[in-house]
């Protein structure tokens, strides 16, 4: 799919160190394994059904983040996110709105190319859609089936756990809670006739009312997990760095792309990042609860879309925390006060601090994302230096806030 244009980021000086970062999988901090001088990061990305909240403004921010350290630290990049594109609420909420759903998919897709280009996220390489991926899908489907991983239940197609690699370790899920979280997260533990209740949905057989493709399954459309396995490793092959995603796609979604790699007979990522989530009014946003600061209305409001980002960037990545009525206001003074500091740039000072504020930008982001201590660290310089050409790069380049 077409992705959304980037501002170009300024050179800096040197390299800053690779990251190390939380791995979810491993319940430490690391700095992730790179093939060579190169680094790949896969994104769980939208259901296009409606518009981009500030916590999935949060997940990809953080995405971002480690893109530009990684850069910074002379790494190769690759990127690949998916958008699902097919996928139950997407065709409820059409069907309520009585709007086509690939009309509906497209101009959700158009907001978040706004949104995540206002917000200075730098696309992924590679965004693909689940509907140009049924093909692929289907013939991973039908080679799990092969080797024993896969079953038929009717016109569908599940995934047998029992193939699985220490299903639940690396999300440090027990069977209760698995239980549990696949009922509230797209599950259907309670469907007669499964082998296993946490058997996950594989293919979905053609329904009427429902859109479908033919394939070698015949006519039908993809789970969601198998899905990201496919696409992922399509676009970046496997194993690559990490997947990341909100810490609610832990369980499942993430424990499961892995398995079905796992059984067709690869590794997945080599680390899995699950990003903090943010409340609003006392509850995790969610569109099914209805509590969401949407970044087009912020912006239709007249918010400056790099006070969002700075509000986000104020906030560490792995944190739960909750968006207050204040947060957008003390992210703006914020800003301004940082671009009224650059705007006293002066060529000919001889003697500034841009080095020591570069120096300690990449200390704090190369350690585990550390982005309070980053913003921290330019409120310092703001209040006690002088800034010149290399701090405003350096706080564009890391952090994506432009001052010049």
């Amino acid at each position: 799919m077409q992705t959304w244009p980037s501002a170009p980021v300024p050179d800096l000086p040197g390299h800053g160190s690779r990251p190390r970062i939380f791995d979810d999988g491993e319940q430490r901090i690391r700095e992730l394994p790179s093939h060579g001088e190169r680094a790949s990061l896969y994104s769980c990305g939208i259901t296009p059904y409606d518009a981009t909240h500030i916590g999935h403004a949060f997940t990809y921010l953080a995405g971002d983040t480690l893109t530009r350290v990684w850069r910074d630290a002379g790494l190769t990049v690759d990127t690949a996110m998916n958008s699902t594109d097919i996928d139950d609420p997407l065709l409820e909420r059409a069907a309520r709105d009585s709007v086509d759903w690939r009309e509906l998919a497209d101009s959700q897709h158009e907001l978040f190319r706004e949104d995540m280009a206002a917000l200075n996220i730098r696309p992924p390489e590679q965004w693909v859609a689940v509907t140009d991926h049924i093909e692929p899908a289907a013939t991973a489907v039908q080679r799990l089936l092969d080797n024993g991983s896969a079953y038929r239940l009717d016109d569908d197609i599940y995934f047998d756990i029992r193939s699985a690699d220490r299903l639940g370790e690396k999300s440090q899920t027990d069977r209760a809670t698995m239980l549990e979280q696949s009922a509230e997260r797209g599950g259907d533990p309670k469907r007669e006739g499964k082998r296993d209740p946490l058997d996950p949905l594989l293919w979905r057989g053609k329904r009427d009312g429902e859109p479908s493709w033919n394939t070698v399954l015949g006519d039908g459309r993809p789970g969601w997990h198998i899905e990201c396995t496919v696409i992922a490793r399509d676009t970046l092959g496997l194993p690559f760095t990490a997947t990341l995603g909100g810490v609610d796609l832990k369980f499942p979604h993430q424990e499961m792309q892995a398995q079905h790699a796992h059984a067709l007979g690869d590794d997945f990522s080599e680390a899995r990042l699950c990003v903090g989530e943010v409340a609003y009014e006392g509850a995790k946003m969610s569109k099914s609860l209805g509590n969401l600061v949407k970044v087009s209305e912020l912006l239709q409001q007249g918010a400056d879309p790099l006070a969002i980002r700075l509000a986000l960037l104020s906030h560490h990545w792995r944190s739960n925390w909750e968006w207050m009525p204040g947060t957008l206001a003390d992210a703006t003074q914020r800003l301004n006060r940082w671009r009224e500091w650059a705007a006293t740039v002066n060529p000919d000072d001889t003697y500034t601090d841009g080095d020591t504020l570069l120096d300690w930008l990449r200390l704090t982001l190369a350690d585990d994302l550390n982005t309070p201590a980053a913003v921290q660290a330019v409120d310092q310089a703001v209040a006690g230096s002088k800034p010149d050409e290399l701090a405003i790069d350096a706080i564009d380049a890391l952090l994506g806030i432009r001052l010049a």
